[in-house]
């Protein structure tokens, strides 16, 4: 199984640095919108503290989300272009094939905010957060990444064509701009204010928000877990049913 597991993920890497679009989406798309809403947006928001410090845990959460097309396309790719066939005639772990999928998504969004962050620095991002700070924010960001990889490689495996499952993860990628990600949700206007509230990427941000500043919240974690905890079931749960049954 670990074995089986090291060749899919080795495998599924060197596809995803050979295709040059999804290399951007994951990795200069977020480092580019960073340099759109500091460098150019960023005077017109007054959030209480230097917009930089504000948007980065932000800017985290979607460079996590920019990557997911990708996943859900070579997902998709595999089950309808009888890679899964070939890989079940070889005697291939049909674990490893999914499990591929998703540390290599964690590992592309891990190397899209390490990116992010540098140009954040760059910028002048200045967090106060402590070294067990940093840790907490970073397993914050695995285990984020993590939930909304299996979510991804369900869409994928649902998804009747790479097109259709590209298209599948679009409100996954937006689903941050409704978010605390950009401005605070209490500046929102009504209807928009109370989902921003209220959806998972919110928890979220704000405990990176928490983190990265020295201020941790319990109540932003405890809620950012439990939505990481449901969607990683979820999408795990999903994807191995659709898996068994269309392969």
């Amino acid at each position: 199984m670990s074995t089986d597991s090291t060749i899919m993920l080795r495998r599924n890497f060197k596809h995803t640095l050979r295709n040059p679009t999804a290399v951007f989406n994951a990795i200069l798309f977020p480092v580019v919108i960073m340099l759109m809403f500091v460098g150019v947006l960023g005077g017109a928001f007054n959030v209480g503290v230097h917009y930089i410090d504000y948007a980065t845990p932000g800017l985290i959460v979607l460079a996590i989300c920019y990557g997911l097309s990708a996943t859900a396309t070579a997902v998709n790719s595999d089950m309808t272009k009888g890679i899964i066939n070939r890989f079940k005639v070889m005697d291939v772990s049909r674990g490893a094939v999914l499990t591929g999928h998703v540390v290599t998504t964690i590992l592309t969004n891990l190397i899209a905010i390490a990116a992010g962050i540098g140009m954040a620095f760059a910028l002048g991002f200045r967090p106060s957060a402590s070294f067990p700070d940093w840790l907490g924010a970073i397993g914050v960001i695995v285990v984020t990444s993590f939930a909304a990889s299996w979510l991804t490689v369900a869409l994928g495996l649902a998804a009747k064509t790479p097109e259709s499952a590209g298209l599948a993860t679009v409100p996954l990628i937006l689903l941050p701009f409704l978010s605390s990600a950009i401005v605070p949700a209490a500046k929102m206007g009504p209807g928009v204010r109370q989902f921003a509230e209220y959806q998972p990427f919110t928890p979220i941000i704000e405990t990176l928000r928490g983190l990265l500043t020295g201020h941790p919240s319990a109540g932003h974690a405890i809620a950012a877990l439990a939505w990481c905890a449901g969607i990683a079931l979820v999408g795990y749960l999903w994807a191995l049913a659709t898996f068994r049954r269309r392969a």
